[in-house]
């Protein structure tokens, strides 16, 4: 079992925000690298504390799939994207599939750092169905659904799966 934290991720619209990020995370000890390529030929780089950073345009494939890769390996990212588009979309969902994926600068709006999958399951929750269920609908396994439940919990800082689906719809914007 992995007992280092999880690395941060993080999608930011600036490069000032990016910038303010990469301030706390070298606060934190973690250590700023330019690019998504990571030269460390070990798989874990977990340990290392290493945080990779840098633009992702609406073109940008191999950026995402260099800065997936890195997340999957345990390094942490900063990307500067517009999360509304395409290529944000689906860098946030991929990043979101590793861990919580925070949009921002502090991950002030937990709702906003959701995943898709996140979202599908607490609506499902809310309206009563159980996570098992939850899970089934959207096509995940009950550990996939769990995992993402747990996130979830740990962006909205609760400890139980019910405060996590109040606390979800006392956040979001009505649709």
């Amino acid at each position: 079992m992995n007992t280092q934290p999880d690395a941060p991720r993080h999608v930011v619209a600036t490069a000032a925000d990016a910038d303010a990020v990469l301030r706390r995370l070298a606060r934190e000890g973690w250590t700023a690298r330019p690019g998504f390529a990571l030269p460390d030929p070990a798989w874990d780089v977990g340990g290392a504390r290493i945080v990779l950073h840098g633009r992702i345009g609406d073109d940008d494939t191999d950026a995402i799939r260099l800065a997936v890769l890195a997340a999957a390996r345990g390094a942490g990212v900063v990307a500067v994207c517009d999360a509304e588009s395409p290529a944000g979309r689906a860098l946030i969902d991929d990043l979101g599939r590793i861990g919580a994926v925070q949009r921002g600068t502090d991950g002030g709006d937990p709702v906003a750092s959701l995943i898709p999958e996140q979202r599908a399951l607490l609506d499902r929750l809310a309206a009563g169905d159980t996570i098992a269920a939850a899970a089934a609908a959207e096509f995940l396994s009950l550990r996939t659904a769990n995992r993402r439940i747990a996130e979830a919990r740990a962006l909205f800082g609760v400890r139980t799966t019910r405060e996590a689906v109040l606390a979800y719809l006392r956040q979001r914007q009505p649709e």
